[in-house]
């Protein structure tokens, strides 16, 4: 069981874990949104475009596990396209954030998965979700057709409102939750062999995933793609 704790700027305990996650998608579909509302648990409204790279930490409690989780914000605009391979370098979690009012951020999310694909580790857990749930009268990408390209991709899947801080920590949690127990069955078929008491950083290590991500919120993990 995954629970926040007093996660917002606790830095006295033992972390045992940093888990890199990176957000991506278009420009203004509300990334820096939901990484304030998640670290920090709050949410502007005149938030300006992100300008290059920045990120910010919260620390939670995964199966009695310290998990510091540093997340990482880009501006989604083509001219910081060049930040991509030191942004993605040590990710193990990604966030694939489209609009649910603004059809053409979601036609990009493919762009934007190949180009994670290209960078980032093969294994890395990802996360396609839908920002501004909160905003369904202006809908313009049915959350079948996001759920049916998760399905295909192998990805989780949400719909998420940073204003109203609707699924923001579930989206988090579930991606974090899935690296922590990718890490703790490598754990132990690695068995001791790393020093005891270091922070465990997921960089530089194979994870394997077990089978293609289910969406949520269905409960049934699918199976073995033929």
């Amino acid at each position: 069981m995954a629970s926040g704790g007093s996660g917002y700027g606790d830095a006295s305990q033992k972390i045992d874990y940093v888990f890199k996650v990176v957000l991506i998608g278009d420009s203004a579909v509300g990334k820096s949104q939901i990484l304030s509302r998640f670290s920090r648990n709050e949410f502007s409204l005149d938030s300006k475009s992100t300008i290059g790279v920045e990120f910010q930490t919260r620390t939670l409690v995964i199966q009695h596990k310290s998990v510091k989780a540093q997340i990482w914000d880009t501006a989604g605009q083509e001219r910081y396209r060049a930040v991509t391979s030191a942004y993605y370098r040590g990710a193990v979690g990604a966030m694939l954030v489209y609009d649910i009012t603004k059809r053409q951020t979601f036609d990009h999310i493919p762009r934007w998965l190949e180009e994670l694909r290209a960078h980032a580790d093969k294994n890395i857990v990802i996360i396609l979700i839908g920002n501004k749930s909160d905003l369904e009268d202006q809908r313009a990408v049915p959350t079948e057709d996001a759920k049916e390209f998760a399905q295909t991709e192998g990805l989780f899947f949400l719909e998420t409102s940073a204003l109203e801080a609707t699924n923001v920590e579930n989206a988090f949690l579930t991606v974090l939750t899935e690296i922590f127990n990718i890490v703790n069955k490598k754990n132990l078929v690695a068995g001791d062999d790393q020093a005891n008491g270091n922070p465990a950083s997921l960089s530089g290590k194979k994870i394997i995933i077990p089978g293609p991500a289910q969406v949520i919120p269905e409960k049934n993990r699918m199976c073995c793609r033929s």
